[in-house]
């Protein structure tokens, strides 16, 4: 069983032979043969709102709560709400209300709004969760009004009026943002929006309200479907109307300052188009991707790519273009490598680490060794078994001392990197590697190596 969901008496996710499978459980099979019959899962998968599936048969059923069985299209990397850029997680919070509309529309809706029911497939994002629907009860509120409020809008709001990096709030709350924190969080201001004020603040305070009484107010509400519905306009409205603040960020403009000249910059591309080339890999993810320049080398190649990167502006701008272009084969997430995504839940197990779920055939790691080895003094052979566990061929760029962004970096701190050079990089490296090229960009100090894993 796949601990993502064993808390869930409808059914769960399990593996077998490396394809993911979901068993839907007995007690769910009226609300699943209602999203099966009445049109809605035919509508949803039409518009590409909802991942497909099949049904399949096994000749012996893991237990005798078994329904049936489904094999939904397969996802090639798992990503969270903690690492999307703002633009994508305020698309995963329009697609959720959009599948609860249509879903109301068929006698439907969701019993939970979790932002890790969401992944992106093909550029989009896509809700994956087929056991999430059960059948609507007439005047009664919606269920998963809470937890929408607290995994998209809260971490948005705060994103948005607050600090850009606020997300980050989700890794230390599996389930969402608790509103009364959000509320303490937000300026002023930000409480002048009426969708805030009344889904973020006056939310807040009525479940304080109720808190202590006997009976939840979710128990005993009223809410019509028309009400229900103004509610998700409301929803609907105050996500849209969030926007990404004006900020400025050290890596967000990066290749308006960069040291390359456009020689350079093209060497550059040439370089990499040739390495990727020459391996002809199926996916590769690009660890400092800034807005994607070098990762779309990959994925313009039909090459599944995932683009990271520490700055969220860069990412923003990625994930824009991602959708303006209607990219289907680039993905950028956040990801800070000197701090990368834990394992966290119920005993660290309910959703996956960094390193266990983005394993790919090549990893790119350009300008990046020297922001790890001198900012954040991690050694070179630490650095070698990190990149090691990711992916079987490495493209790495060795940015010398004398390159004018290292010497930016040591200008503010003393000098102690005396093996920082690229005879001990070759050598602590060829430990976990094979290097099969080294070419030098012209015009330039750097250094381009195609490396595989031994």
């Amino acid at each position: 069983m796949n601990n993502t969901s064993y808390k869930d008496p409808a059914g769960f996710v399990f593996k077998l032979d490396g394809v993911v499978y979901r068993q839907i459980n007995y007690c769910a099979k009226d609300d699943y043969e209602m999203l099966m019959k009445s049109g809605l899962y035919n509508e949803l998968t039409g518009k590409k709102m909802l991942v497909c599936h099949e049904e399949i048969s096994f000749e012996k059923e893991p237990d005798d709560n078994a329904y049936k069985f489904v094999k939904p299209v397969q996802l090639e990397y798992i990503s969270y709400p903690y690492e999307w850029a703002f633009s994508a997680l305020k698309d995963a919070a329009v697609l959720t209300l959009r599948v609860q509309k249509t879903a109301l529309k068929y006698g439907m809706s969701l019993k939970d709004a979790s932002g890790y029911n969401i992944q992106f497939l093909n550029g989009k994002p896509v809700f994956i969760d087929t056991l999430s629907f059960e059948k609507y009860k007439e005047n009664t509120p919606w269920k998963a009004y809470g937890q929408f409020c607290r995994h998209f809008l809260a971490p948005l709001a705060l994103m948005s009026y607050t600090d850009i990096n606020l997300n980050k709030l989700l890794i230390t709350n599996i389930d969402g943002i608790p509103l009364d924190v959000a509320q303490k969080l937000l300026p002023a201001k930000a409480k002048l929006n009426f969708g805030i004020l009344t889904h973020i603040v006056l939310h807040s305070l009525s479940q304080k309200t109720f808190e202590d009484k006997k009976q939840s107010s979710a128990k005993t509400a009223k809410m019509s479907l028309f009400e229900l519905e103004s509610l998700l306009d409301s929803l609907e409205n105050t996500v849209r109307g969030l926007r990404f603040p004006a900020i400025y960020t050290q890596w967000g403009n990066y290749y308006e300052n960069t040291n390359y000249s456009d020689e350079s910059f093209k060497e550059k591309k040439a370089i990499i188009s040739h390495f990727i080339d020459k391996v002809e890999p199926s996916s590769l993810c690009d660890l400092g991707s800034n807005r994607g320049d070098f990762a779309r080398i990959a994925s313009e190649r039909n090459i599944k790519t995932i683009a990271f990167d520490i700055d969220p502006v860069a990412i923003e701008d990625n994930y824009r273009h991602v959708k303006k272009y209607k990219e289907t084969n680039i993905l950028p997430l956040l990801q800070d490598f000197n701090n990368p995504s834990p394992a966290i839940g119920f005993m660290n197990d309910e959703r996956a680490d960094f390193c266990s779920r983005f394993k790919s055939d090549v990893v790119m790691a350009l300008a990046l060794i020297h922001h790890l080895a001198i900012s954040n003094n991690l050694p070179f052979d630490n650095i070698a078994k990190f990149f090691s566990t990711l992916g079987k061929y490495l493209v790495i760029e060795f940015v010398p001392k004398t390159d004018s962004k290292v010497q930016i970096l040591l200008s503010s701190r003393e000098d102690i990197f005396d093996k920082y050079d690229t005879e001990n990089f070759e050598s602590v490296f060829g430990t976990n590697f094979e290097i099969l090229e080294k070419i030098n960009i012209k015009n330039s100090e750097r250094i381009l190596y195609l490396m595989r894993k031994k």
